[in-house]
């Protein structure tokens, strides 16, 4: 008898923990995909981005790829939205597809950020 309630107990513990465990993975499958069209030139513009882009609410993910200046943003649609996530990037100085960035955040940008094509290798124009 104390065999029996003690399997019991642990059958159902562990069918709680797999509950648990599908709910999170379906969870992961409820998240947006948003890419943004950036005025990205540089190393620092991807760092910048990508090191304050990930406190914003919901956002799961944050890759710049500079070779297409697009931001590619894994976020939770129930806790953003991408005109929040647009109005952010602007406000860290950068454009965010139609949305033109701070002037007062570009400003305190990097001087590197700030130039046009900076970040290419050297030798090419």
């Amino acid at each position: 008898m104390k065999y029996t309630f003690i399997l019991s107990f642990l059958l159902v513990c562990g069918s709680v923990v797999a509950q648990e465990q599908a709910a999170d993975r379906s969870a992961d499958k409820k998240l947006a995909h948003l890419d943004i069209r950036t005025s990205t030139v540089c190393d620092m513009c991807e760092k910048t981005i990508e090191e304050n882009l990930i406190y914003e609410k919901g956002v799961k993910s944050v890759n710049v790829d500079l070779a297409t200046s697009e931001i590619h943003v894994e976020y939770d649609p129930r806790k953003n939205s991408p005109e929040n996530l647009r109005l952010a990037v602007s406000k860290l100085g950068y454009m965010a597809d139609e949305i033109p960035g701070d002037p007062e955040a570009f400003k305190k940008l990097p001087a590197c950020c700030q130039k046009e094509g900076c970040g290419k290798p050297a030798g090419k124009p």
